[in-house]
């Protein structure tokens, strides 16, 4: 066989291989099936017996294919472990003791543009077989492109199935809010929401059970996204659905308790404020579960108070280890400011946190206001305090006037 037919031979595996390959890249074929393909030509057509490629992935060049390798090498190469120079082609690689790549006895760096993307080591069959490396080259950086482009097709992917998610859970979550709030003689309520992202983990409602009957909450649901989102919805229905049954505190909480821990086998919890207020007897009830306490404020006397009875966080335990039901009696004109923990735990430019004790004393200055010109007046207060520092977490600040 003379040399030109060997040569003739060879390049027309060389372009069999490249239409096997590029066919099934066209085809949209997994990357597995295209690295078996890579794999079959390099054995069987180009004179190789021992190939390793690994490809560079988050968290450095890891392993793809090993196929004739009988000592020891790693998965998986650290970034800062591979040193290339393109313009020379020299490598250096650091592994750890015991590996080795030794016995293969060449290797080529694949580069997209200026990032070498992977790396070939490779060992041909015998000493008289010959090695077209430009060729081998451009096939392994055809099939490298092509599952970079798959990851990044799969990134981008799930980016759009996370930005749906949020959409869905944002939408969730303006659903659990009251859409109207009382501004009547009897009621006024007033509802600051700022959520620290599109999906926040604050909840807030307030329900006219009857004439006599107004029930108002606030709640923290641990976590964020959909998972939270989901969660404070179950929480929603649970307890709307209760409350058109029962005006029993404790009956309320302690099955909003069991419902959330058997959803969330006691992985989440949710920090939650319900008051009840009757206005035929006058009479304040509430039930305080790990939130931070509403301050309470007396109009007539000009005082005020922190509404902190109740049990510890729901979802922590199968069953509420206490419960005490908190009320008060006589009240005529008097105020509730509810919160979460995002509107006391603001940070300034010194590192400051807003905290409870500011709070108080502004309440305190603000007793007998209208809830419209409190809210305007404290968040006033608050973007000074901050001085321009982002927000942390969600903010909710739920304020009512009982006259």
């Amino acid at each position: 066989m003379t040399t030109e037919t060997v040569k003739y031979q060879r390049k027309e595996l060389e372009l069999k291989a490249l239409l096997e390959i590029t066919q099934a890249i066209n085809e949209n074929k997994t990357s597995s099936v295209l690295l078996n393909i890579f794999k079959f030509t390099c054995l069987v057509h180009l004179n190789i017996r021992s190939l390793l490629l690994y490809v560079v992935d988050q968290d450095g060049y890891r392993q793809n294919i090993s196929h004739g390798i009988k000592g020891a090498v790693p998965e998986i190469i650290p970034l800062d472990k591979v040193n290339d120079n393109k313009v020379t082609g020299e490598l250096n690689i650091v592994v750890e003791e015991g590996y080795s790549f030794d016995e293969l006895e060449t290797y080529l760096p694949v580069y997209h543009k200026e990032k070498m993307l992977a790396i070939l080591f490779l060992m041909k069959k015998d000493e008289t077989a010959e090695l077209d490396l430009d060729f081998t080259q451009a096939l392994t950086n055809i099939l490298v492109v092509a599952l970079e482009n798959k990851r990044f097709a799969r990134k981008q992917l799930e980016q759009e199935r996370l930005k749906r998610e949020v959409e869905i859970a944002s939408n969730v979550q303006r659903m659990l809010f009251p859409a109207n709030l009382p501004q009547n003689g009897k009621l006024k309520a007033k509802v600051t929401y700022i959520p620290h992202s599109t999906v926040g983990g604050d909840y807030y409602d307030l329900i006219q059970k009857s004439d006599d009957e107004v029930f108002f909450c606030i709640a923290d649901v641990s976590g964020k996204g959909m998972p939270a989102a989901l969660l404070m919805s179950n929480f929603q229905a649970a307890l709307r659905t209760l409350l058109r049954s029962s005006s029993d505190l404790r009956m309320i909480v302690e099955q909003l308790n069991y419902t959330i821990f058997e959803n969330t086998a006691g992985e989440r919890f949710i920090t939650f404020f319900l008051g009840c207020y009757n206005f035929k007897t006058r009479e304040l009830s509430y039930v305080n579960a790990g939130h931070n306490p509403p301050i309470l404020c007396w109009e007539g006397e000009m005082r005020s108070e922190l509404l902190e009875a109740g049990t510890t966080i729901l979802g922590a335990f199968e069953s509420l280890p206490f419960l005490e039901i908190g009320k008060r009696s006589h009240l005529k004109g008097f105020g509730i400011h509810m919160y979460t923990d995002g509107l006391t735990e603001n940070f300034n430019d010194k590192d400051e946190e807003y905290g409870e004790e500011r709070l108080w004393k502004f309440v305190k200055s603000q007793l007998c206001v209208d809830p419209d010109d409190f809210h305007k007046e404290f968040f006033r207060e608050m973007e000074a305090f901050s001085n321009g520092v982002d927000r942390m977490d969600d903010i909710t600040l739920m304020s009512l006037r009982f006259q």
